[in-house]
């Protein structure tokens, strides 16, 4: 039975509007967000130079994350993804409560996405409110997402065509500017910069390795790939070619083009709440070259919302199949959207549009700490829910996946590890630490919204369902 192929993924009533060209690009999006646009600035006057390391190791660890994704992904390809693992594996209170924890993530990641736009909005028009900015972005992605998930998916494609031809271009004019001498910054620049300046870990490797924070925000929204399972023309081969290029875009898109610009310029001259895109480019002197770069961020950022609120709906309706969730949810539009869930999700993100106007300077940090505390979950359910298939493989009682993980349960146990590790930083890091606490406040929740649906549906198991016993 180990070696029988997985049945095809039944259908979810979605369109199956998403080709190749466009999960391949969702996926590259997906790797590429703020937290690398935005964030680094911060990040890099924290740690310097060795920023670049924390982003190759940190890399490493979400390929892990994702070759495991990609197995459990080809076993039994649905988009409710995770939360659908989560509940086979672990239980039916995994499920519900990893199901609206990415739920929260993206609303969160939302919230976060629409203060970094408005910040970029503000480099042009500086007297236009964040909160105005924000508004205005909630609604025009909140329209595209209602039409139908091939715009969804166009606009996604091309959101990201953006960012890798900017990152590209900056890392060919770093590397002419290294080679050749030319701008301003030629007479600056140097390879050497890398530790020049108090050495690779100019503040110690302990700062360092307290930006694995914010790195790891960086990272979330890999995983989308998986949400787009039910609603690939052919996730059988989009998706474990999505998931092998992971490598080559993490080493590209973070770790040279940090590297380029760390070459380009001294990791003394950035500072939190500007992009080092847009820096870089102002340092060497291309005419227009940081409005060009701000616009480039800008999309970026209204990327991963747009990404947000269609994952949201999406696992809405996954917790709404499953009895976790007002059934309400269940309903698709005559475009095949879950507009309802998405509605709900917009009007929580509307959250960060009133955070932007009552603390604009602190709004971008409060929100990336907390997505991160649920992207930490997610990660782990996709991870134990991995070593627990494996399990069942190994003892032939569930078939083999066609895209197994290299290393088998081995890597899976390695990222865990990293990933409690970021979780006990986050938890000394003082300003990152109110993720904990959110998340003890949102866990409190959902235990109380658990006890609640049981009381109204004592069918509901606690556990493991029988089923899954019998396999797992």
């Amino acid at each position: 039975m180990a070696s029988e192929k997985v049945t095809d993924a039944p259908e979810e009533g979605y369109e199956r509007g998403l080709g190749s060209r466009q999960v391949q690009m969702i996926a590259i999006g997906g790797a590429i967000g703020v937290g690398l646009f935005l964030g680094a600035g911060a990040n890099i006057a924290k740690a310097g130079p060795s920023l670049i390391l924390m982003y190759a190791l940190a890399g490493v660890i979400i390929f892990f994350i994702m070759r495991a994704l990609g197995e459990l992904l080809l076993y039994r390809p649905v988009s409710g993804s995770f939360a659908e693992y989560s509940r086979e594996f672990l239980g039916p209170f995994f499920g519900y409560f990893t199901g609206w924890t990415y739920w929260l993530m993206w609303v969160v990641t939302g919230m976060a996405e629409l203060t970094a736009a408005a910040i970029y909005v503000n480099y042009w028009f500086p007297s236009i409110p964040q909160w105005v900015t924000a508004l205005v972005f909630l609604v025009i992605l909140f329209g595209v997402n209602l039409i139908s998930v091939k715009l969804f998916g166009e606009l996604e494609f091309w959101f990201s065509m953006v960012k890798v031809t900017a990152i590209i271009g900056m890392i060919v004019i770093g590397l002419g500017v290294l080679t050749f001498g030319f701008s301003n910054a030629g007479d600056t620049a140097a390879v050497s910069n890398l530790w020049a300046f108090d050495g690779f870990f100019p503040k110690g490797i302990g700062s360092s390795l307290m930006t694995l924070q914010g790195v790891m925000f960086a990272y979330l929204a890999v995983e989308l790939v998986g949400v787009t399972a039910g609603e690939s023309e052919n996730p059988e081969k989009t998706l474990p070619k999505a998931i092998n290029t992971l490598p080559w875009r993490i080493a590209l898109f973070y770790v040279g083009a940090l590297t380029v610009i760390l070459c380009v310029v001294k990791w003394t001259e950035f500072a939190g709440g500007a992009s080092p895109f847009v820096k870089a480019f102002a340092v060497i002197g291309i005419p227009a070259g940081a409005a060009i770069v701000n616009f480039v961020v800008l999309t970026a950022a209204l990327s991963s919302c747009n990404s947000g609120m269609y994952s949201t709906g999406r696992m809405l309706r996954n917790l709404a199949e499953s009895g976790e969730a007002p059934k309400v949810f269940t309903r698709l539009s005559a475009t095949k959207t879950p507009a309802l869930g998405i509605f709900v999700s917009v009007l929580f993100m509307g959250i960060g549009v009133v955070l932007n106007y009552i603390v604009p300077e602190k709004a971008f940090g409060y929100v990336t700490s907390v997505a991160t505390g649920a992207g930490i979950w997610t990660w782990l359910m996709i991870l134990i829910s991995h070593v627990l298939y494996r399990r069942a493989v190994v003892a032939g009682r569930l078939p083999a996946s066609s895209f197994p993980a290299p290393g088998g349960s081995v890597c899976s146990y390695i990222a865990i590890a990293f990933l409690l590790f970021v979780t006990v930083l986050i938890g000394i890091d003082k300003d990152a630490r109110i993720s904990l606490y959110v998340m003890a406040g949102w866990s409190a929740a959902l235990a109380i919204g658990w006890a609640i649906l049981k009381a109204r549906n004592p069918q509901v198991p606690d556990h493991r369902t029988p089923e899954f016993e019998k396999v797992g």
